[in-house]
C-alpha cells in the first residue's frame, strides 16, 4: 500500500532535522512508507559517466550503473521515469532533479508493476529527495565524497567549490555547462546570474594550469560577481576585472566572455576579451561566429583602449549560444587533428535535432571531445549552451 502523505511528512521533517549521512537511510525508510522493497539514491560522477549508490556511513561500496546503455541512464537523460521487470521484480529509475539540476536517480524496487499512481508516488519523493539533496550536502562531505571516483586536484577543487550548479534554466532560457578535466580543472570557469530578465554569463580561460590559474580564475570570477552586484554595466565590469588581475596577478591574464542576454527583447550584448567568439545555431544550423576578440585579454587591458568594444545580436526563440574555451577546439587525436570548430558545431546541432536537453547535449559533447583526445585532454575544456526560448514566443 502506498502512504504518500507519510513519506512526505517523512522527508519535510527530514529537511530540519537530516544531516548529509542520514539520506541513504531517509530513502530506505520511505521505501516502506510506498510499500516498495528498497529504494535508493544514485549520485552521478563529476564525470556524467556513471551513477555511484550513496550508501550509510560504513556500509562497503556498491556496484556503479552506467549511464550510457542503461534504464538508469535513460531516466537521467530525458528526465523521465523508466521501470521494467527483471528477474521476478520490477525496478524503477526517476529521476533526481533540482530544478534543472540533475543529480542522479533513485533506484526502486517493487514487487508489482507500478501503476500510475505509484510512478506518481515515485516521482514526487524523488523531487523532494533532490531538494534535501541540495540542502544537506552544504553541511558535510558525504555527498560530495560518493560523487568522487578520483582524487580531487586543488586547484579543481577551488574552482568547482566556486561555481554556480552547471545547469540552469526559467521560463524563458536554459544554460548548462561542462568541465573537464574535471578532477584536474585549473584555468578554466563560468558563472551566471538572472537579474530583472537580464541573464549574465561569463568565462574565464586564464593562462597557465595548476594552483596559479586557479588563483587568477578565482579573482576574476569574484571580481566579475563583485561588479555585477555593483550595478556595473559591461564595460566597467570588463574595467574591474582588468584592474584586479593586473593589480594582483601582474605576471598572469585571462581570456574571457562577459555577455548579457535581455530576455525580454532577445538583445545579445557582449565582450570578447581575447575570448574565442560563441556559436550561433538557430533552426539546429550554424549561422556564425561572433566576432572575437573586442577587448584585450583581461590583465592586459591597460595595454590599449581601456574602453571595450561591445557587440550586440539579437536572438530568435529557439536560438543557441555556445561558448567555449579554446581547449575544447584544440583537443586533437595523437596524430594532430583538431577537435575543430565545424566538428564542434555539428555535434551540438545533431545533438539539439535529437531533442536533447541542454544538459543532456553538453555531457554528450564533453565525453566526444574526450573520446577525440583518447580521455587525456592537454588543455582545460570548458563550454556552455545557452537556450533562447522566451514563454511569450
Amino acid at each position: 500500500m502506498i502512504a504518500l502523505p507519510e513519506a512526505v511528512q517523512r522527508l519535510a521533517d527530514a529537511v530540519h532535522r537530516a544531516g548529509p549521512d542520514d539520506l541513504a537511510s531517509l530513502a530506505s525508510q520511505v521505501s516502506a512508507d510506498l510499500g516498495a522493497l528498497g529504494m535508493t539514491v544514485y549520485l552521478v560522477d563529476y564525470a556524467q559517466t556513471a551513477f555511484t549508490p550513496f550508501a550509510p556511513p560504513g556500509s562497503p561500496p556498491g556496484e556503479l550503473v552506467a549511464i550510457d546503455g542503461t534504464l538508469a541512464g535513460q531516466s537521467y537523460g530525458t528526465g523521465t521515469i523508466q521501470h521494467a521487470a527483471i528477474g521476478g521484480v520490477y525496478h524503477v529509475w526517476a529521476p533526481l532533479v533540482d530544478g534543472a539540476e540533475r543529480l542522479g536517480v533513485l533506484y526502486t524496487v517493487t514487487a508489482a508493476a507500478p501503476d500510475a499512481v505509484a510512478l506518481t508516488a515515485y516521482g514526487t519523493v524523488a523531487a523532494l529527495l533532490a531538494e534535501i539533496l541540495v540542502t544537506r550536502r552544504r553541511y558535510g562531505d558525504a555527498i560530495e565524497r560518493a560523487r568522487r571516483r578520483l582524487p580531487m586536484q586543488l586547484a579543481a577543487e577551488i574552482i568547482w567549490t566556486q561555481l554556480p550548479p552547471l545547469t540552469f534554466a526559467s521560463r524563458d532560457v536554459a544554460v548548462s555547462a561542462v568541465l573537464e578535466p574535471c578532477y584536474d580543472v585549473g584555468g578554466d570557469a563560468f558563472d551566471y546570474a538572472i537579474n530583472d530578465g537580464v541573464l549574465h554569463v561569463a568565462m574565464f580561460d586564464a593562462v597557465g594550469h595548476g594552483i596559479a590559474a586557479s588563483a587568477t580564475t578565482s579573482l576574476a570570477l569574484n571580481a566579475y560577481r563583485n561588479a555585477r552586484r555593483l550595478g556595473l554595466d559591461l564595460a566597467d565590469t570588463y574595467r574591474s576585472i582588468d584592474k584586479w588581475v593586473a593589480a594582483q596577478h601582474p605576471d598572469s591574464f585571462l581570456t574571457a566572455l562577459l555577455g548579457e542576454l535581455d530576455t525580454r527583447t532577445g538583445v545579445y550584448r557582449r565582450i570578447s576579451a581575447g575570448h574565442p567568439g560563441e556559436l550561433l545555431l538557430r533552426d539546429d544550423v550554424l549561422v556564425h561566429l561572433l566576432p572575437a576578440p573586442t577587448a584585450m585579454p583581461l590583465g592586459l587591458g591597460q595595454l590599449t583602449d581601456p574602453i571595450p568594444d561591445i557587440t550586440e545580436t539579437v536572438l530568435r526563440p529557439g536560438d543557441n549560444l555556445l561558448l567555449y574555451t579554446d581547449g575544447v577546439v584544440e583537443a586533437r587525436t595523437a596524430a594532430g587533428e583538431f577537435f575543430g570548430i565545424e566538428r564542434l558545431a555539428a555535434f551540438v546541432a545533431r545533438a539539439l535535432a535529437d531533442h536533447h536537453s541542454t544538459a543532456e547535449t553538453m555531457r554528450r559533447l564533453v565525453h566526444a571531445i574526450l573520446e577525440h583526445q583518447h580521455e587525456q585532454l592537454q588543455d582545460d575544456a570548458t563550454a556552455a549552451l545557452l537556450t533562447f526560448r522566451p514563454a511569450t514566443a
